[in-house]
């Protein structure tokens, strides 16, 4: 394990949460804070670009569970490259397949790469905020019949479960502004 490159990638998701959790839930950041969000989103995608062009997608052997997750969160948060984030997709689909990263991690990434190109997502793992009705609903699925098996074959819960921990966590009105939500115990992404 090169614990060199993990401990650059924890370092990293720690500011990474640490933005995306400042203030109370439901507050509104700042501009300040919102600059600063873009600012870490857009060095955390450019470092990664570096890395996976130099050793890959950082894998479960190369970084731990911890460190994989790290990589994950920052693809998640590539969206202002939507063509680094598609990149990322691919090496990531990969890394899943030879066992190297979660399933889960592929879900979520598929459906936000999936949502921001306008198509259905297939695991019904990202929500917007339905902002009279202080609710939280995914956007739309493919094959919304067959959601909970997609989502049972990665290890995520039932798609009614996630929603009422969604609707639940943000029942004071909603995330921070710019914010996303994950889920299924996942970091906030």
């Amino acid at each position: 394990m090169d614990e060199e490159l993990r401990a650059e990638l924890l370092a990293r998701r720690e500011e990474d949460q640490r933005i995306r959790t400042a203030g109370k839930p439901g507050d509104r950041l700042t501009p300040a804070q919102l600059n600063e969000w873009h600012r870490i989103d857009e060095g955390n995608t450019l470092w990664l670009n570096d890395l996976v062009d130099r050793l890959g997608w950082p894998s479960i052997s190369l970084v731990g569970e911890d460190g994989a997750q790290a990589a994950w969160l920052f693809a998640q948060h590539a969206s202002q490259h939507p063509d680094l984030q598609r990149k990322f997709l691919g090496l990531l689909r990969d890394a899943v397949a030879a066992g190297e990263a979660p399933p889960r991690h592929l879900a979520y990434l598929e459906d936000r790469v999936r949502v921001h190109e306008g198509l259905p997502q297939l695991y019904g793992t990202q929500f917007t905020q339905v902002v009279l009705e202080y609710r939280w609903d995914p956007f739309p699925i493919e094959d919304p019949e067959h959601v909970d098996e997609r989502r049972a074959a990665v290890g995520l819960s039932p798609l009614a479960e996630y929603a009422a921990t969604m609707n639940s966590r943000h029942s004071s009105g909603g995330a921070a502004a710019g914010s996303s939500t994950t889920g299924d115990s996942a970091p906030v992404g």
